[in-house]
């Protein structure tokens, strides 16, 4: 089996959202480039692929309690690859709440400027309150917001095969810069675009940037499917997390694309220290930050049953509605959480638990070698090509995943002591786009 993938979350304070209570934070970090380049050198010096940040288009209810997203991921994640080498970086985008044109634009400059490092990940915005920043009367529904992913990646993905080699003549002699036979107008007529093209600027050194998509529903998955270079998942057991892989695997097929030409990134939660008594002793830490009777109703309700189950009323399989509801969590948290469940019953306080504090990914605690052999095991387990490293502080866990455990992967033979390809999308064994 050949190695791993790793991608680093950059957010902040941690996917543990309330760590910024604690004294050694600070809490403005998340609006601090410093802090942020900072990390992202921690991260290129341990040779990890890329770097990624969540985000949304409008403010969350929770900031009266936790910091937010912050900084356009765009921006932010810009200038960290402006002071790193080789560093990926992965940036959130919404095809419900922007324009592909513009969007094709900006990750085909961000290719160049980067010299082959950018990757966009495609999600379809489940925030309501995003539509009244963007003069919509409401928030389209699912169905519609993926019907509008696919024509919107379509769109995107044409544009960035619109020029073709050898396109730039620069004859300096005849005074001919380009040929514009091999430069081509998209001429895009559909349900919600009219896209005329082409873009003004040759592909980048990826042909295409990396598409990375995060959508757990059938709308998601036949995206992903179709389009998806990368799918960053969530998964509580393994047996989940290889049906979720091999199902990706076979909707690639079916959609005329070898499965191996898109890889499956498993969101992993980390809380590691130098021993196993001082990872517990933080896991106690950030467990007294979180509001827990909050977050045990909002999981309640995520799950669709009735505001009486209490933070320890165990919860069985048998209680769950057979339908996810609306309103509910995100499909892929859903199916992950509902998996654990099937094992056993577990109570709302054990799944907050479990989920790092309502994250829904898998929390993963011990010292390094505890923390290394839990990743190689499910990795030879067939569960992923890869993780996504979500730091439950990132104060702490990034520096300690990438300086205590990376060397541990890197002594199995799992993961790369260097950076074999200057391209994200050759570091991840990804095929080159060509035409």
């Amino acid at each position: 089996m050949t190695g791993l993938h790793l991608n680093l979350s950059l957010m902040t304070p941690g996917h543990f959202r309330y760590a910024w209570r604690l004294p050694h934070v600070d809490p403005l970090a998340y609006l601090d480039i410093d802090h942020f380049q900072a990390l992202a050198r921690i991260a290129e010096d341990a040779k990890i692929d890329a770097v990624f940040l969540g985000d949304g288009p409008a403010l969350r209810g929770e900031i009266e309690q936790a910091p937010g997203t912050g900084l356009d991921p765009l921006v932010l994640l810009g200038a960290v690859a402006a002071a790193t080498t080789h560093l990926g970086v992965i940036i959130t985008s919404s095809t419900t709440y922007n324009s592909p044109y513009n969007l094709a634009r900006r990750f085909q400059s961000l290719d160049h400027v980067t010299k082959g490092r950018a990757a966009v990940n495609i999600v379809t915005t489940g925030t309501p309150a995003a539509a009244a920043n963007f003069g919509l009367p409401a928030h389209p529904d699912k169905d519609t917001r993926y019907r509008r992913a696919h024509e919107f990646l379509d769109v995107v993905t044409r544009l960035w095969d619109g020029w073709q080699p050898g396109a730039i003549v620069a004859d300096r002699e005849t005074g001919r810069y380009a040929d514009p036979a091999l430069i081509h107008r998209l001429d895009h007529e559909g349900e919600f675009f009219s896209v005329a093209g082409p873009l003004p600027v040759r592909p980048g050194p990826q042909g295409r940037p990396v598409v990375v998509q995060a959508g757990g529903s059938e709308g998601g998955l036949a995206l992903a499917g179709r389009f998806a270079d990368v799918v960053f998942t969530v998964a509580q057991t393994r047996d989940k997390a290889v049906a979720f892989r091999d199902d990706i695997r076979a909707r690639a097929a079916a959609a005329g694309r070898s499965p191996d030409d898109v890889k499956i990134s498993l969101g992993v939660v980390v809380l590691v220290a130098a021993t196993p008594a001082e990872a517990r002793r933080r896991e106690q830490e950030l467990y007294a930050t979180l509001p827990i009777e909050r977050l045990t109703r909002e999981l309640v309700h995520g799950l669709g049953l009735p505001a009486t189950f209490g933070p320890d009323d165990p919860i069985s399989v048998t209680d769950l509605p057979a339908a996810v509801p609306d309103g509910a969590f995100p499909a892929g948290f859903s199916a992950s959480t509902r998996a654990l469940i099937a094992q056993g019953p577990r109570t709302p306080r054990e799944l907050i638990r479990r989920g790092a504090g309502g994250s829904g990914h898998r929390l993963l605690v011990g010292s390094a070698r505890e923390v290394a052999d839990d990743l190689r095991s499910w990795f030879e387990a067939g569960t992923a090509d890869g993780f996504t490293i979500m730091p439950a502080d990132t104060a702490v866990d990034l520096r300690n995943f990438a300086e205590l455990v990376v060397p541990i992967l890197q002594e199995y033979g799992l993961f790369q002591k260097d950076y074999d390809d200057p391209t994200l999308r050759g570091r991840l064994g990804l095929p080159a786009v060509t035409r």
